[in-house]
């Protein structure tokens, strides 16, 4: 198993190091294809490659013409098969940490909970890949409170930190009649305000945590960003009247998350690049908005 893997990784970082030079070739023809529809000269640098270049524009077609990379959209085939996912908590987690993650596995479809015991990261992220896991999550606390959320795509990546705030679980709401229990079907996603290309990249890392649910599924868990701040509700709905007539009703658990680093390898990677870290001085005048607007 680990040759497999050793020898699956060479492979990865192999077909990624081609994507530069596909680049380089996009870029080379589309300064020729927009230097014809303007009816300029051909770019002096390119003369000599001017042939070859024409003939591979006239065999493209709309899917060729782009570098679509299969190698770093990790996603590619996620839709294939639904997630399988192994919730899991720091060592020695306290008894509010174990009834968050109990909560979530709920949230989760197709998801276990394992404890983690002595068992360290590398083992953990071992342990998933032989037991064909799509994704590891991991859940911190400070003090008996839940701060920070690791979402790990396996079988290469890529890993998203975030920080939770404002917890309310199930168990700390005292309506719990009014709450009733959470279904089991697979929900339907609401992501709202993930417009940039960091918002895209966050949202296809949480939209890809869920199955795709079947259309009378009365489940619906949102994830809504505002100022870069992401809440998480939990709803059920059904139709009390009409067609029009919809009663929401919230089953928890609820809380937001702040995006602060994703990496392009797994979790026990040390050495993997970090694809973006939250800067830790912003002009707060001026405060960029990363997820959306």
């Amino acid at each position: 198993m680990l040759r497999r893997n050793v020898r699956l990784r060479r492979e990865y970082l192999y077909r990624k190091s081609l994507e530069g030079k596909e680049r380089l070739l996009y870029e080379k023809k589309r300064k020729i294809k927009q230097a014809l529809e303007e009816g300029k000269l051909i770019p002096t640098e390119l003369r000599n490659e001017d042939a070859a270049l024409r003939q591979e524009i006239d065999l493209e077609d709309e899917r060729t013409a782009v570098p679509r990379s299969t190698i770093d959209d990790e996603y590619a085939n996620a839709t294939e098969r639904d997630p399988k996912i192994l919730l899991t908590t720091s060592h020695d987690p306290s008894a509010p940490l174990k009834q968050f993650v109990k909560e979530l596995k709920f949230v989760f479809p197709n998801s276990q909970r394992m404890n983690r015991g002595g068992q360290v990261i590398s083992e953990i992220v071992e342990t998933c890949r032989s037991h064909d896991f799509t994704d590891l999550i991991l859940v911190h606390e400070h003090r008996g409170v839940p701060d920070n959320i690791i979402i790990s795509h396996l079988p290469y990546g890529p890993t998203a930190y975030f920080q939770i705030l404002n917890v309310v679980t199930r168990h700390d709401n005292k309506d719990k009649k009014e709450m009733g229990t959470v279904s089991e079907a697979y929900p339907h996603l609401i992501l709202n305000n993930f417009s940039t290309k960091m918002g895209e990249r966050t949202a296809t890392i949480l939209k890809h945590l869920f199955p795709v649910p079947k259309p009378d599924s009365k489940r619906i868990i949102t994830f809504a960003n505002q100022s870069d701040y992401i809440s998480f509700r939990h709803h059920v709905y059904r139709q009390s009247g009409g067609p029009k007539s919809i009663d929401l009703k919230e089953v928890g658990p609820r809380f937001e998350l702040r995006l602060y680093q994703v990496k392009l390898g797994t979790v026990d990677q040390l050495e993997a690049q970090n694809e973006w870290v939250l800067p830790s001085f912003m002009n707060t005048s001026k405060k960029q908005k990363i997820l959306g607007e």
